[in-house]
This record gives C-alpha cells, structure tokens and sequence, in this order.
C-alpha cells in the first residue's frame, strides 16, 4: 500500500467520496461485534487505522465466519506473506456469499487489504450481524425484515383495475391545457 501512486484529480475525488461514508461509530460497534463472537479481546477504536489494523490480515473476519458457521472456512493463513492474508480476506468474502449475503453487501480483497474501502467493509460485517441475527445468533444492527407476501383474491385484484388513478389524468376534470410556462420549443 505504501508505494501507490498519491492520487490526483477524478480519482482523488471518488476515493474522498468513498472515505467520506466512514462512519467511526459503526466502525466500534462492528468491532465489538466480532470481538464478542470471536471471544478474543483486542482494541475495537473506530478509527480507520485501528480498523485497518485490525483485520488487515482476514484471520478474525475468518474466526468470525467460522463462529457463524462451524468449519466454513476450515483452513486460515498465518505469517505475513501477502498473498496469503488476502487469501484469507477471500475465503472470508466468499463464504459470507455462502451465507446469504449479495455482491452489493460484500466487499473486494483491496478495499481491506489495500485500505481503499473500509466502509464497505463495515457495510459487509452489518450485512453478516443482520443475517446471523436472522439465524438465532447474537446480530449486529437492526433485525433483518422477514417476507411480507400478500396475496389477493381475483375478485379483490379486479376491482383494484377498476380504479382510474390519478396518474392516467383524470382529476375531477381539471386538466394544464392552455397553461404556458416560459418559452415554447422552437424546432
């Protein structure tokens, strides 16, 4: 991460749009999260350099995941070889696909590992509390909505299609013709 170009311009715009998302708040109450469910005590400051810190290597987002789910992710690199801290980032990634989670609630290897997108990071973890929650487990954030299908008879579903709504003009005959605002269009 350190020999990376500084950015200038577009992109520094778009990654000081990222980062200004950051929520330190949310960033704590993950952390106390998986502290809780990993049983491992360690600093849970929400600061982006703690949390960067803190899972950098994805061997406690993988002790999270396999306290969710026993053995789903049943091998964890240790060392500092890079490419084996990201593998254990993706293993993390793709088991919480497993789980339930979609692709807008996961994240990509580098926005941990190279601290390009930690808010999103954060969104993934809520995303996993909601659906461990939904599980019986101890959740993170509010409580996951369960599916509201209604269903109506085909009586009930006809008289809804006679209904003429305000959308298709009628308004107790009131209508804008003869109304001008501004210019006409000249072609």
């Amino acid at each position: 991460m350190a020999d990376r170009p500084t950015k200038h311009g577009l992109a520094k715009e778009a990654y000081d749009k990222v980062q200004s998302k950051y929520d330190v708040v949310q960033a704590h109450e993950a952390l106390e999260w998986v502290k809780e469910m990993i049983g491992e005590q360690f600093d849970t400051s929400g600061d982006m350099d703690n949390v960067y810190n803190q899972l950098k290597d994805g061997r406690k987002l993988c002790q999270l995941m396999n306290s969710i789910v026993p053995n789903s992710i049943p091998k964890i690199n240790n060392g500092e070889n890079s490419f084996k801290l990201m593998e254990n980032i993706a293993r993390f990634v793709q088991a919480a696909k497993i789980y339930g989670l979609t692709d807008a609630e996961t994240f990509q290897t580098v926005d941990l590992y190279e601290k390009l997108n930690l808010h999103q990071v954060i969104v993934c973890l809520f995303a996993l509390g909601r659906k461990a929650q939904k599980q019986g487990l101890r959740g993170l954030g509010p409580k996951e909505s369960d599916k509201n299908e209604r269903s109506f008879s085909a009586e009930t579903l006809k008289q809804g299609n006679m209904v003429i709504s305000t959308q298709y003009g009628y308004n107790k005959g009131a209508t804008q013709s003869g109304m001008n605002f501004g210019n006409t269009r000249h072609m």
